[in-house]
């Protein structure tokens, strides 16, 4: 192996690591496929699972706390990186590799687990017979999480290799940056340190002081109020700089899809059910709506009605995606028979860093956890009624199964999977197939609510999956091994979620305490009358599905578009912003070779951004967590004037960003 001076020339991406490869080119990755390199020891693994343990704890509070579950993997990859360099190891690419694919399960499964789970102690308070235990909220969440590892695995070929260059991999492109400029130390590391520096003290002092507001909005000024008040209409920008980091990895043609997308709903769709449903009070499938359309902020209607249509739109986005990649689906599962049967090829001639787990291993070992799924259900979930269990262990399987792609796909566009909105969709589907079978009430409840579980945790995972194979791919580090040790990551992150849960509930509460489980409290409104009779918004639905089929008819991408009409605008907007950055940076020379340097330049940057905006998220969590509470935003952002301070502050961040692509002269 290569030593000193040798390693450090090894450490550098490719020129061809971000773009498509040309017809016959190859792409090597930074350790070189023929060698052997450090990855799977007790340095390792012991740090990833102290990493999984310690990033479910705090991501379960914050997303309990807010709705938003931080992904983990930038934060754990700059840990793995410090430690590494601290302890003076040599060669410590792959293990860091290593240590941030296990500890990021703890996005992954807390995610899953968050978004539905505690929706059973909501309704607990109105149904006492509704039970729930920490073994069944680590048997979901650690079924869910192994069946998303699993369903992926064959598609990872697909996603990382036959795709390259094609998807920007926001996440994975910064996490990866952030491990390469470590493992090159000194000044190559540079640019990347100073601007996660930068960036994360500016989401920390929003986050944590509230020194300026986090959004700028129409409503800034007296005739942007009228607007909203009247006509409903409102524009929002995200000032962060861990946004707008992702928003130029993700690059302007995909962020201008999802953008239009979220002007659609916002701008021609909020506003048109207020001039049309204006004195109507539209509740059918929403008993809690109690206002008239028109007496709704623009926010309101979104969350009312118009995020139905995006998540409508997703479904079936999603639905054509199984269409379209219906051959690399019979693909894969034709593969796994034929392994099966003892006709796959030796291991020994695949190269290392594309060795997967046998096929034969994941077609038998889906089986196994599908069936000990069937076994909790009809134990533990489905009062030992078998016709029930049958019924929801296949309503899993295909859901979890077919959506895999889907929220690989989101992951691979934009860095975010829509895992809320699918699952909402399951939850929906699930109680009415439940209902049809005999299965309502309370017990219809929790028995949707755990099948929600299962599938939210299996589609999270696959997402968060997707990034890591990529990293590695990138970098050179075996498959099969992230594969392999991503279960124990699975259970580690279940076992803490569980616990975690069951203490915050007991300790806050989530119905109405100070940990107000948004997401949970949404899907237990949408559940309850389900499995009450009441309808479900599928006209809302069908109007985004068939947005979805007329989008792609016309060649522009249905996912994106419709993850903007489901993902808040002020989340949207910068996205733009980062993607005209990334358009401006590499097209102002007339020296492509100058535009591609300051591209690159500009790829660190705003991985830096993403970087330390996360981890420094993370800090602030912990100090709230802890009790410390130094925010003046309760107060001060009622005041105008902390959004005037807030485009000051996001105007001198742009100007940073691009001044800070230039390069030197040579």
């Amino acid at each position: 192996m290569e030593k000193g001076n040798k390693e450090q020339e090894v450490v550098q991406l490719p020129e061809n690591a971000f773009r498509e490869l040309k017809e016959g080119e190859e792409y090597k990755p930074v350790m070189q496929a023929d060698k052997v390199y450090p990855e799977v020891n007790p340095w390792s693994v012991t740090w990833g699972i102290l990493m999984a343990v310690l990033f479910s704890a705090a991501a379960a509070y914050l997303g309990l706390k807010v709705g938003q579950v931080f992904e983990a993997a930038i934060p754990i990859a700059i840990i793995a990186v410090g430690a590494s360099t601290a302890a003076k190891r040599k060669n410590a690419l792959g293990e860091n590799v290593i240590i941030q694919s296990i500890g990021a399960c703890s996005g992954a499964v807390v995610a899953g687990a968050i978004f539905t789970l505690p929706a059973i102690y909501i309704l607990q308070a109105k149904y006492p017979e509704m039970t729930t235990s920490f073994m069944k909220i680590f048997l979901a969440s650690a079924l869910g999480g192994i069946l998303g590892i699993l369903f992926l695995i064959p598609f990872r070929k697909y996603f990382v290799s036959d795709m390259h260059g094609k998807y920007p991999f926001p996440e994975a492109t910064a996490t990866t940056q952030v491990l390469v400029s470590g493992a090159k130390g000194g000044d190559q590391a540079k640019p990347l340190l100073i601007s996660g520096l930068i960036g994360g003290l500016y989401d920390f002092i929003v986050a944590t002081f509230g020194w300026w507001n986090e959004n700028f909005t129409s409503r800034v000024v007296g005739w942007g109020v009228d607007l909203a008040d009247k006509a409903k209409v409102v524009f929002k920008v995200n000032t962060g700089s861990a946004v707008l980091g992702l928003g130029y990895i993700v690059g302007l043609k995909y962020a201008l899809y999802i953008c239009f997308g979220s002007l659609a709903v916002w701008w021609l769709i909020v506003p048109g059910m207020s001039l049309i449903f204006h004195d109507q009070v539209l509740n059918m499938w929403d008993p809690s709506i109690t206002k008239a359309v028109g007496a709704m902020s623009p926010e309101d209607i979104f969350k009312a009605y118009a995020r139905s249509i995006g998540i409508g739109g997703i479904a079936m986005a999603g639905i054509i995606g199984i269409i379209r990649s219906w051959g690399i689906i019979r693909d894969a599962v034709g593969l796994a028979a034929r392994e099966l049967k003892g006709k796959g090829g030796s291991i020994d001639d695949v190269k290392r860093t594309q060795r997967d787990i046998s096929f034969k291993i994941i077609a038998v070992g889906s089986i196994v956890v599908l069936l000990l799924t069937f076994v909790f259900f009809v134990t533990g979930v489905m009062q030992g009624n078998l016709l029930f269990a049958v019924v929801g262990i296949l309503l899993v399987a295909v859901i979890a199964f077919l959506f895999t792609t889907v929220a690989a796909n989101a992951i691979a566009i934009v860095g975010s999977n829509p895992v809320s909105g699918m699952t909402l969709m399951t939850l929906i589907l699930a109680s009415v197939v439940m209902v049809a079978v005999g299965l309502k009430g309370a017990g219809g409840m929790l028995a949707a609510l755990i099948m929600g579980g299962v599938v939210c945790t299996a589609l999270s995972m696959a997402g968060s999956f997707v990034t890591d194979l990529k990293i590695g791919y990138w970098l050179g580090t075996t498959p099969k091994k992230q594969e392999s040790w991503k279960f124990l990551g699975t259970l580690v992150s279940a076992a803490t979620v569980g616990g975690v849960m069951m203490l915050l509930n007991q300790t806050y509460g989530f119905a109405n305490g100070s940990l107000a489980a948004p997401q949970a409290n949404a899907m237990a409104a949408v559940i309850d009358p389900l499995m009450n009779g009441v309808g479900a918004p599928w006209i809302l639905y069908g109007i985004g599905a068939v947005l979805a089929i007329l989008l792609t008819v016309f060649k522009i991408p249905a996912l994106a578009f419709a993850l903007g009409m489901f993902i808040p605008l002020e989340l949207n907007v910068p996205l733009v912003v980062g993607g005209a950055i990334n358009w401006f940076v590499t097209t102002r020379s007339k020296d492509a070779a100058v535009n591609r340097e300051r591209g690159e330049k500009g790829t660190l940057i705003a991985s830096g951004f993403i970087a330390g905006g996360a981890l420094m998220g993370v800090v602030s969590a912990l100090l709230k967590f802890g009790g410390i509470e130094l925010s003046i935003a309760d107060k001060w952002w009622s005041d105008p004037m902390s959004e005037f301070c807030s485009l000051i502050a996001y105007i001198l961040l742009i100007t940073y960003f691009i001044k800070a692509t230039k390069t030197k002269k040579k």
